[in-house]
């Protein structure tokens, strides 16, 4: 599998501005583990203005908290623009680019239930959304180290999913202005992600099962066991030299 297979496919990567950044930032003294990382800041801060909002802090915050979700998807953008565009990819940077997004997501997702907890179910449904979402990735990841194609399938992968975060968080205030409630959106937000990481939970398990029972999968899967066995054995016979 090479290493465009395992990127997420997103137009945005072929704007020539973005490409600019990238270069910019590939000038300067930042590796792709640091851009990995700050994303969890930025859903921090993200996640810090929901809970505002929910203690009763002004609902204009959900403007910034929206701001920040997008930081941090520029962040997962740029990491890796710069590691494969830029020439400085590391070893370690599929740790950095996975681990921090398990991380993120749960904070948005959470802390949005936490911001309408007035309503019943809401920080369930808020928990609900973060282990879904974590679960989508469990199963892009598991397939994959299965040598099955790496699963960005939706409808509901990380971009729809802040995406919808987005859209809600920057919709709040004119929801309380037009019509003097607070949260109904988000609360409709959150249940949109967790019907939409089920049906994308169960179109990445048939993906990767209809993969992996493939005849094609089988013949490549016992081409690729023969070389690790051949290559074991010749690494043996250098031992007893």
């Amino acid at each position: 599998m090479t290493d465009s297979d395992a990127r997420r496919p997103l137009k945005v990567r072929d704007l020539k501005i973005m490409n600019q950044i990238a270069i910019a930032l590939s000038k300067r003294n930042i590796s792709p583990n640091q851009i990995s990382i700050a994303s969890v800041f930025f859903a921090l801060l993200s996640g810090l203005c929901l809970i505002a909002v929910g203690s009763g802090s002004s609902i204009w915050l959900s403007w910034l908290a929206a701001i920040f979700v997008q930081c941090r998807l520029l962040c997962n953008l740029f990491d890796g623009m710069v590691a494969m565009e830029g020439g400085k990819s590391t070893p370690s940077g599929e740790l950095f680019n996975d681990i921090p997004d398990r991380v993120a997501d749960p904070l948005i997702l959470v802390c949005s239930g936490y911001a309408i907890a007035i309503y019943p179910w809401a920080t369930e449904l808020g928990w609900l959304a973060g282990l879904l979402a974590v679960m989508t990735a469990y199963v892009r990841v598991l397939a994959t180290s299965m040598r099955a194609p790496t699963l960005f399938t939706g409808p509901m992968a990380k971009q729809h999913r802040m995406a919808i975060m987005t859209i809600a968080l920057l919709l709040m205030p004119f929801e309380t202005l037009l019509f003097d409630t607070q949260g109904y959106i988000l609360l409709i937000a959150l249940l949109s992600i967790c019907i939409g990481c089920v049906i994308t939970l169960f179109n990445r398990s048939r993906d990767a099962y209809q993969y992996l029972e493939s005849p094609q999968h089988s013949d490549k899967g016992m081409a690729i066991d023969q070389t690790t066995d051949e290559t074991i054995n010749q690494s043996k016979e250098n031992d007893n030299v």
